[in-house]
């Protein structure tokens, strides 16, 4: 049985036209530093759209202020460059007056966390069907590089120039404990993971949010080269999968085991341990997603990288159709004039 969502979706949808990566491209010029990661990050999903058989004028991109908030004038679709930290309130405006697009919302860390902090994490309960990118540089790039919520504690800016005393935030595990139904995480560096991630997130029915980890090579240059270069990489990250279990090394010889709740790095090479003994990951399951995000910041664990969370939940657009739907059957269409001529009145002179 189809919702009343989907029944509107599939009234305002034309004939598919078949896209390529080149029909998602405006006419604008891409502004961006050269080298930023930014770059990565809207090739791929400018290659990833149309993979999605959505329609062009059925998108639409919606930023707040930041580097990555340019993004909307270089996606060859519908978009609002908004204001600071507000992408959220005006994606959710917008999903509710149009459940039948596809709304995406591209913001950054200190755009989406420091003034978006409570647009976020109340998108996230919501859950209604809009994807969130967050460009994560651990850095205020476009106002010349002052410390951002998810910079590391000691940090060394021009506004913080004996080092940040802040703890940051874990962006996965903030969006775990609202409630999100879709969290992951992904790296400028690696297009073929964050194609698969977009294609995941765009799929998920409600609210997916993206973690990506995006080189700033002017104001915080290598901040995750740890993570993303070929000398460390494989040793330093670990990629969930589901139904998989969690291996790592530049010769698949780590893994990480569950002692009680706590992950431990134990080595399958002296024949200790071996991949059955290792965690296994489930994306439907609350309390790993919280264990393995946590993980973000301990040195002797690897990065966990992919989708931490993927579970189902009721998505807030269709349930509010289902009460404009109860409340037209229970008291009728309503009359806007009338209401507005009902009960007492005054003529201003």
């Amino acid at each position: 049985m189809t919702t009343q969502v989907e029944d509107l979706i599939s009234k305002t949808q034309p004939p598919q036209q078949k896209y390529t990566a080149k029909d998602f491209q405006s006419d604008q010029d891409v502004r961006w530093c050269p080298g930023c990661g930014d770059y990565s990050i809207l090739a791929q999903t400018q290659r990833v759209m149309p993979d999605l058989g959505i329609p062009r004028h059925q998108m639409v991109f919606i930023s707040g202020i930041g580097c990555s908030s340019r993004f909307p004038y270089y996606m060859n679709t519908y978009g609002f460059h908004s204001i600071h930290g507000r992408a959220p309130a005006v994606a959710s405006g917008l999903k509710l007056a149009r459940p039948d697009l596809s709304v995406w919302v591209v913001t950054g860390d200190g755009d989406g966390f420091s003034i978006g902090g409570n647009h976020i994490i109340h998108l996230m309960r919501r859950n209604l069907d809009i994807n969130v990118l967050l460009f994560n540089n651990q850095i205020y790039g476009l106002t010349k590089g002052q410390y951002s919520p998810t910079s590391e504690t000691g940090k060394v800016t021009k506004s913080t120039p004996y080092g940040s005393i802040d703890y940051p935030f874990n962006p996965a595990s903030l969006c775990l404990g609202a409630s999100a139904t879709f969290v992951a995480r992904t790296l400028d560096r690696d297009p073929k993971h964050m194609q698969a991630i977009l294609k995941r997130a765009a799929d998920h029915k409600g609210t997916s949010f993206v973690e990506i980890y995006q080189n700033c090579n002017v104001f915080n240059d290598g901040a995750f080269f740890q993570f993303t270069e070929k000398e460390t990489k494989e040793d330093s990250v670990v990629f969930i999968e589901h139904g998989k279990p969690l291996v790592f090394g530049k010769e698949k010889d780590k893994g990480i085991r569950l002692n009680g709740f706590t992950p431990e790095v134990v080595s399958l090479k002296d024949g200790k341990f071996s991949v059955n003994d290792l965690l296994v990951h489930d994306e439907k399951d609350t309390t790993l997603s919280f264990i393995l995000a946590d993980m973000t910041y301990k040195p002797h664990l690897p990065r966990p990288v992919g989708i931490f969370l993927a579970i189902d939940r009721p998505v807030y657009e269709e349930e509010m159709v289902r009460q404009i739907q109860f409340a037209k059957q229970k008291r009728g269409e309503g009359d806007m004039s009338k209401l507005l001529n009902s009960g007492e009145t005054w003529v201003v002179q």
